[in-house]
């Protein structure tokens, strides 16, 4: 019983779940049969786990998966099954060592891990395991064989998510996180509902919602993020990006330019060079609308435009793009007038592309900025920005590394109209708005996130996606530490942000520089981080002070030379 000694007397110090040390002791007491030889080594492992390891629930029952194997193997008994251990091993850790859970529990843990049961990589697993439950009278039970039968396929998908190797490893906590900015940014009233579209009039000022995706496919939502609502301006990245992605940089800014234009997003302006400014204003975007559209021209293509795009939009996700919102296309026509008038005057400064009737690309760009959307495709499709043009929950590239480039350079430096500055100042992240309320928001090589509420500003920007926004701008502090960023950092520091921010998981920016080991940005942010905080340097002075004195009267009477040296050392 040497095994459930030590578990039970590290659990009480440890603080362990109790069904784990029962699990200990059920095992234990088959353990007779062993060896002397397998038993010290099992008993040595289980003392250095449980005296070593700080509380961590997921951490033992991960051990205990091992144990339990160790045990069939030592004894030459043949596992149940017919997969090999490491499948054993991830089923123990989801079912927390018990040979029976209900299916409730296998998906609760799951989520836990922002893993959905509507994830195509999963669909195979989930089509199988709801075959079962249809079959089956009462409640379904999944055990070792069953769990074997559904997930065989996505073992190593469910792997790196129950052994925390996806980008946010934490990701229960950080929903939680998520979920108390979205209840603090509900409270704000301010702003109006769009009312020149008479279609974007008819939602409710109280409508709000957030979604998010990883670049590994970890989801979550809160709100009301399954209403479809039109993309409007917020197409305009993605219709850039794809023209990028078939046509190539050089031949799309050959028509349109790059730099922020200073104006308001529908003025009838153009750069020096008789181009757009660039592709998230009107000008540009109808600009870019006509690019498509006059390559699916030449290449006589019996697909009609807007249906290509649409498909190629689906790849992302196979709920988007799907459903023209055809009242508020009819609505967008009889009251752009403006971009009609934009449209005049390029057609008159020659702007479009040879072959291109300006009429039908202001079509084709109503068509677009009329796709209906809800939150939780809209952060698909900004995570596959984030991913670097692969759709991370269906592992295929949609756009390629170039587009998706150019792409985010435009969405930080013009993507939300008059706010642009000021967004790419204070919250440094890539962002495209739209007058329906929804924000794009793309966090580089992390996750993609949409948030959504009718309220506009004066600019056009949606008031609690701005503001939630800028609370978020927290994860952005903590992204810089983890990456090295010290140039955001200062940006950080001038803007007078406060460095003592916590994370999901209570972590500051100085914790995450250090565990990262950057060296320069512990340094600027302990300089930043201890100013003005007198207690804490005086404390290091003391401690500095004593282990002087210390060091002094060790080495004083043996050798005075090396007393210079401690001196130029302290």
């Amino acid at each position: 019983m040497i095994c459930a000694d030590i578990v039970l007397v590290s659990s009480n110090r440890q603080g362990c779940n109790i069904s784990i040390v029962s699990e200990v002791i059920k095992l234990d007491q088959d353990a007779p049969s062993l060896n002397k030889n397998s038993m010290l080594l099992l008993s040595f492992f289980c003392f250095w786990f449980f005296f070593n390891l700080k509380k961590d629930n997921s951490l033992i029952t991960y051990f205990m998966c091992i144990l339990h194997y160790f045990l069939h193997i030592s004894r030459n008994k043949p596992l149940r099954g017919p997969t090999c251990g490491v499948e054993n091993m991830l089923f123990y850790a989801i079912t927390e060592g018990r040979e029976h859970v209900p299916v409730s529990q296998f998906i609760a843990a799951l989520r836990k891990t922002g893993l959905h049961v509507s994830d195509p990589r999963l669909k195979e697993s989930m089509d199988k395991l709801r075959q079962i439950m249809r079959e089956s009278v009462g409640e379904v039970l999944i055990d070792r064989e069953l769990f074997h039968r559904c997930v065989g396929g996505n073992i190593s998908l469910l792997m790196q998510a129950f052994r925390k190797k996806f980008i946010i490893p934490e990701f229960a906590e950080f929903a939680e996180k998520i979920n108390k900015i979205y209840k603090t940014v509900k409270n704000q009233d301010e702003g109006k509902v769009a009312n020149y579209i008479p279609q974007l009039a008819k939602f409710s000022p109280e409508l709000w919602g957030v979604s998010l995706c990883t670049v590994d496919g970890q989801r979550h939502s809160v709100g009301d993020t399954k209403q479809p609502f039109c993309l409007q301006s917020c197409v305009k990245p993605l219709q850039y990006a794809i023209a990028v992605h078939e046509l190539g940089t050089e031949n799309v800014h050959r028509y349109v330019g790059m730099e922020p234009s200073g104006v308001k997003f529908n003025m009838l302006s153009l750069d020096d060079d008789d181009k757009p400014h660039n592709p998230m204003v009107n000008a540009g975007a109808i600009v870019i609308s006509s690019l498509i559209k006059v390559k699916h021209v030449k290449m006589m293509s019996s697909v009609c435009t807007y249906q290509d795009c649409c498909l190629k939009l689906k790849k992302i996700h196979k709920y988007i793009a799907t459903f023209l919102q055809r009242n508020l296309f009819q609505s967008e026509k009889e009251t752009g007038d403006r971009n009609f008038a934009i449209g005049y005057y390029m057609k008159e400064k020659k702007c479009f592309p040879p072959g291109v009737e300006m009429i039908d690309a202001l079509d084709f760009y109503f068509q677009l900025c009329s796709m209906e959307v809800t939150c939780e495709s809209g952060s698909v499709l900004a995570a596959t920005l984030a991913n670097g043009g692969i759709c991370p929950i269906t592992d295929e590239r949609v756009l390629s590394a170039e587009a998706v480039r150019n792409t985010l350079t435009l969405m930080h430096s013009c993507g939300m109209y008059d706010f642009s500055g000021q967004m790419a100042f204070h919250v440094g992240l890539p962002a495209k708005s739209g007058v329906s309320g929804a924000i794009l928001l793309v966090i580089p090589n992390v996750m993609g996130m949409m948030c959504w509420s009718p309220p506009l500003d004066r600019v056009g920007n949606s008031v609690r996606g701005i503001h939630f926004c800028q609370i978020g701008s927290m994860f952005q502090l903590m992204f810089a530490a983890h990456n090295g960023d010290l140039s955001a950092l200062r940006r950080f520091s001038l803007f007078s942000m406060d460095m003592d921010q916590k994370d999901y998981d209570s972590r500051t920016a100085l914790h995450v520089a250090a565990a990262e080991g950057t060296h320069s940005l512990f340094a600027f942010i302990w300089i930043h981080y201890s100013f003005g905080r007198e207690d804490v340097v005086n404390v290091l002075k003391d401690y500095q002070q004593e282990c002087r004195q210390r060091l002094e009267q060790q080495i004083d009477a043996e050798d005075p030379q090396k007393l210079s040296t401690v001196e130029r050392q302290l």
